[in-house]
């Protein structure tokens, strides 16, 4: 009781994030509504009994990519709503959450721009050859290949949501062949940005780029495949910037080694931090450390729509910006 009496008022609110607990904009903009609330101050990705035992005193849990699996939830009972940093929610069992009623609350798209910038800097590092001689140069090789230019070539976007989107629209200056593949009819959005949608083999066999900007999906878990990855062009580069696992890795080392596609970029992978070193350390891969969501624009705009999601539901007053 005593120690209860200590704390704040108002709703205990837990942030697993690590990127949210670093900014201290953020910080402040939360606890300026909810100052009962913790940050995890570790900067490690809690899962299992860790992750249950950093939310078992929370009214409210803001979360990133953490698992929030059935397991946990089961040992949480007092939680009375998830609040999504970020977008996606392949990490979280939203029918334990329905069972349990325990709210869910996210906004879509929010990070976007963040995430198509890097889409596109991928794009052109890749086919200018910026990160492989940029990369030699530090080992002091002085080797002028310039690769070839973005504009004019095939791009295939492979979904077609809001970084897909973004990303047609970020390309339109670069005159490309834009090909759209997506389980919804885009063909009005495609009419307006002078793309096509076309069936995913048309788009693999006729892009010079294939960029993946789709959600794991029990259909899209390995999508990119042997197949998949058998049917591009040998001079073809292929991008991922939404989630590692839509891409079996091993089959994309394997292409990469053999040279079946001329190279890859990837922001995200099957496990995170990855651990296969011979991967990572491939001359025809890029990699980067999920950073697609993570400029400081998008990090405060995930941040400030998570805070808005838990005091609609709680009913304070919002954070002013």
């Amino acid at each position: 009781k005593n120690q209860k009496q200590t704390q704040p008022p108002g709703p205990r609110v837990a942030v697993t994030s690590i990127s949210f607990g670093k900014s201290a904009i953020l910080r402040e903009k939360l606890r300026r509504v909810f100052p009962n609330c913790y940050f995890n101050e570790q900067g490690q990705r809690y899962s299992g009994a860790e992750l249950v035992d950093f939310l078992k005193d929370a009214d409210a849990a803001v979360v990133g990519i953490e698992s929030i699996t059935d397991q946990v939830l089961s040992e949480t009972p007092q939680l009375k709503i998830v609040s999504k940093y970020g977008v996606g929610l392949d990490s979280i069992d939203q029918e334990s959450l329905k069972r349990r009623n325990i709210a869910l609350r996210w906004t879509g798209g929010v990070n976007r721009r963040s995430v198509s910038e890097l889409t596109l800097c991928f794009m052109l590092g890749l086919c200018r050859n910026v990160f492989g001689s940029g990369y030699l140069l530090k080992q002091s090789k002085w080797e002028k290949e310039g690769g070839w230019q973005l504009t004019g070539k095939t791009v295939g976007i492979v979904g077609c949501g809001h970084v897909g989107s973004d990303v047609i629209q970020l390309l339109a200056p670069l005159q490309c062949t834009l090909l759209v593949c997506d389980i919804v009819d885009k063909s009005k959005f495609c009419q307006k940005h002078n793309a096509t949608q076309t069936s995913l083999e048309n788009l693999i066999i006729k892009s010079d780029v294939v960029s993946l900007h789709i959600p794991l999906t029990p259909l899209t878990i390995k999508m990119v495949n042997k197949d998949f990855l058998n049917q591009m062009q040998t001079t073809a580069y292929l991008v991922n910037t939404c989630r590692g696992n839509v891409v079996d890795q091993s089959a994309l080392k394997s292409a990469l080694m053999q040279g079946k596609i001329a190279g890859a970029a990837l922001d995200v992978f099957a496990e995170e931090p990855p651990s296969d070193e011979e991967f990572l350390s491939l001359p025809n891969l890029i990699g980067t450390p999920h950073i697609g969501g993570n400029a400081k624009e998008a990090v405060e705009a995930m941040g400030q729509s998570a805070i808005n999601h838990l005091v609609s539901f709680f009913g304070n007053s919002p954070a002013k910006s």
